[in-house]
């Protein structure tokens, strides 16, 4: 298992990144893809239409998303957090993403950065 751990800028404030991250509408926009999401604890998410499936463990509005990422059976769970924090540019945004399975950490590493956060980035305005 392994973790990852990355800082990106994103050029708008915190309130719309954690909206663009929580709101199923909003997600649909940016990811161009169908998604389930839910701000209530506990409940089950989907985006890019299958491809990242999860549950939500803990909102704090506009600042900090936390969600366990699902890759099969495994002991211990795959904690995704995100951090949002003001920054002159807009929003610096905090990833960690712990417990990565050791056969899928470079295909998650790419994807967080090339397709994921990178989406929202262009979203924005921002190039990657």
């Amino acid at each position: 298992m392994k973790d990852y751990k990355k800082y990106f800028i994103i050029n708008a404030p915190p309130q719309d990144v954690y909206l663009a991250l929580t709101n199923p509408l909003t997600l649909q926009l940016w990811t161009g893809d169908e998604v389930e999401m839910n701000t209530e604890p506990g409940s089950e998410f989907s985006l890019w239409g299958g491809n990242i499936t999860g549950k939500n463990i803990a909102f704090e509005p506009d600042k900090k998303i936390v969600q366990q990422w699902y890759f099969g059976a495994q002991k211990e769970d795959s904690i995704v957090t995100i951090k949002l924090h003001e920054d002159k540019k807009g929003t610096s945004l905090e990833l960690r993403h712990t417990n990565i399975p050791d056969e899928a950490f470079e295909d998650i590493v790419e994807g967080w950065n090339e397709v994921y956060l990178a989406s929202l980035q262009e979203f924005y305005g921002e190039e990657n």
